[in-house]
């Protein structure tokens, strides 16, 4: 990514690239937040911001090794559930989401992973009464006919491809 495009619009009408990746960090950290471990208060605060990027994610990788943490019960909106559950859920689908989003405000490869667009998009559907309005996913797109597996999630998370 070149310095310039930090102010560039993105898919989602209300951020640019800089505020994406600053509600894509947020959203890790109150997540993280959820399973009050030890240690992470600042979740790399002091770093730039592709720092703390890559700093969720590998402390995320870390959290679902973590059987102690990973396991763990957390209360969300739709009820108690493990931890992993939780970040399977919500975290994998807005990062995945966001991943594309950023990818098509830079003019990066746009293609996300196989098996994680399958995961996500079910979990979508089974979420989607709970996902829609503010501060959540827009309406969802028809997808054209004959559209692959990440057309037909990015459009159901109301993205237009």
């Amino acid at each position: 990514m070149k310095e310039h495009q930090w102010q560039d619009a993105t898919p989602c009408d209300e951020w640019n690239v800089t505020e994406l990746v600053e509600h894509v960090v947020k959203t890790h950290r109150q997540v993280y937040a959820m399973a009050e471990a030890e240690g992470m208060e600042d979740f790399g605060s002091d770093l730039a911001l592709t720092a703390q990027w890559i700093y969720a994610f590998r402390t995320f990788a870390g959290v679902l090794n973590d059987p102690d943490i990973a396991d763990q019960p957390v209360q969300t909106r739709v009820g108690e559930q493990p931890f992993t559950f939780f970040i399977e859920g919500l975290l994998m689908v807005d990062t995945l989401c966001h991943t594309w989003d950023l990818a098509r405000a830079i003019g990066s490869d746009e293609k996300l992973d196989d098996v994680a667009v399958a995961r996500a998009h079910q979990r979508l559907i089974e979420a989607d009464r709970l996902i829609r309005g503010s501060n959540g996913f827009k309406d969802p797109v028809e997808p054209s006919p004959g559209a692959d597996a990440q057309t037909s999630f990015l459009n159901f998370s109301g993205r237009l491809v």
